[in-house]
């Protein structure tokens, strides 16, 4: 997944008029299918009332990366926008770092 900066996403669509918003949607699908996700085509998104199945389906996308609810990102983009947006990518961001184990967190076998 590409590492975008949060502020980044909440500020595009504002000076963008909305369009960075299916920017944002689009690209962000092609890399959560990428995961194994099945999220459909971004143009139904732009369909009255199925853009909210479209969203839920895109939130299961967003657990599949990050291990969480779905409920939460389907939530946040359905009634929080940009500021939902900007609050999953860097849910999606953190998922991205690499964990290093602290020493005393390591188990070894015998």
């Amino acid at each position: 997944m590409k590492r975008r900066p949060p502020a980044a996403v909440f500020f595009l669509p504002v000076l963008t008029f909305g369009i960075y918003w299916i920017v944002w949607l689009a690209h962000s699908r092609g890399e959560l299918n990428n995961r194994s996700a099945d999220i459909p085509t971004t143009w139904l998104y732009l369909v009255p009332f199925v853009n909210i199945w479209w969203l839920w389906r895109f939130a299961a996308g967003v657990r599949i990366v990050t291990g969480r609810s779905v409920a939460a990102p389907f939530v946040l983009l359905l009634l929080l926008g940009n500021i939902g947006a900007s609050v999953v990518q860097a849910g999606l961001n953190k998922a991205e770092e690499p964990y290093f184990p602290a020493i005393g967190d390591l188990q070894y076998s015998s």
